[in-house]
């Protein structure tokens, strides 16, 4: 018997919106043509924008019942989304990211899974894409397995039990279980949500035919500072979950130092301070800056033939931004652990 809406569960959509307009209404156009028979609402918890965000999320809940809104003063993701899933009423709950596009068929896939696989939470592939040449070059950092250290919902793999989920599609009983969102981490929070529902004996699984498109950071400044930020909060994770943390967490920052350790060398060697075998010795750690920069100009120029020549330039400082802007991040957040850092790539437009 084929499934109707009074024997598919309800869903509810949860989307943390601050300074979206430029995406906004897609995301939420996205969620709604869900084709998906069940029951559908979405809750946005809206942050303080300054760029008219609001008034759109307004004019579109005035045409459609199944829109509603909560506020979050706070401006932080982990507080929004449980501010969104309290307010919810369904019994399954679809994370929503603003920056984000949902596959018509997202839903249905993901309610399938779930059944099929008894997870508490399902989560696919993000796939990211731009629209200037500088997004572009971003999307080509995400969607590289050495871009953002190789995990599978930022490329693809088999379908199977994983570490945690791109966005995610829960079962509520479990998110209740396990108390929601850790609302004193402001990046991470998924990964962190993740281990917790891991813990308690569920299974987080990735499904590569769920696929969402993901919009980066459209300049520079806003991606150095996004990473950053995330690479304070993941240093901060490392200082709470030792020995939990994958080994990709660290490449990052061995790389910043290994930069910090080649800039000091040649200033010691330029000015005679070292000299000699020990300077020749030394040289080897030089290895380290370029084999990577010979990764990134091959990856920038070879590896990906159908890329023009302006967004290849673009993934020349693209994809360095990310890791060192990260790798910055991590070395501080171990240090000194997050203090509340807030990601300024969403609050400042």
């Amino acid at each position: 018997m084929a499934a109707t809406a009074d024997t598919l569960p309800g869903v509810s959509y949860v989307m943390p919106v601050l300074n979206e307009a430029l995406y906004i209404e897609t995301a939420i156009t996205t969620v709604l043509a869900q084709d998906y028979a069940g029951e559908k609402e979405l809750i946005l918890a809206l942050g303080p924008s300054t760029d008219g965000t609001d008034d759109i999320v307004d004019r579109l809940a005035a045409a459609d019942p199944r829109i509603s809104t909560v506020h979050n003063p706070e401006t932080d993701i982990p507080v929004g989304l449980n501010l969104a899933i309290r307010a919810s009423k369904h019994s399954i709950i679809v994370r929503v990211d603003a920056h984000s596009e949902l596959e018509p068929g997202y839903t249905s896939r993901a309610i399938e899974t779930l059944g099929r696989t008894k997870a508490a939470n399902v989560g696919g592939i993000m796939h990211a894409r731009g629209k200037t040449p500088f997004q572009t070059a971003a999307a080509r950092g995400y969607n590289s397995r050495f871009g953002l250290g190789g995990a599978r919902y930022h490329g693809s793999g088999e379908e199977g039990a994983a570490e945690s989920a791109y966005l995610g599609v829960f079962r509520r009983e479990v998110l209740e279980e396990v108390g929601y969102f850790d609302e004193s981490i402001r990046r991470g929070e998924d990964w962190e949500l993740n281990l917790r529902i891991r813990a308690a004996g569920h299974t987080v699984w990735f499904d590569p035919a769920l696929k969402v498109t993901y919009w980066p950071r459209e300049s520079w400044n806003k991606l150095a500072r996004q990473f950053c930020a995330t690479g304070i909060w993941r240093g901060e994770l490392v200082r709470r979950y030792r020995g939990r943390n994958p080994w990709r967490f660290f490449v990052p920052p061995l790389l910043v130092l290994n930069v910090l350790a080649s800039v000091i060398l040649l200033v010691l060697q330029v000015t005679g301070v070292v000299s000699g075998w020990p300077s020749a010795l030394a040289s080897v750690v030089y290895f380290g800056p370029a084999a990577y920069i010979l990764l990134v100009l091959w990856l920038a120029f070879v590896a990906d033939r159908g890329a023009k020549p302006l967004d290849r330039w673009f993934f020349v400082v693209v994809l360095p931004t990310m890791h060192l802007s990260w790798g910055v991040g991590f070395i501080i957040g171990v240090l000194r652990g997050a203090r509340g850092t807030v990601d300024t790539s969403r609050t400042e437009i």
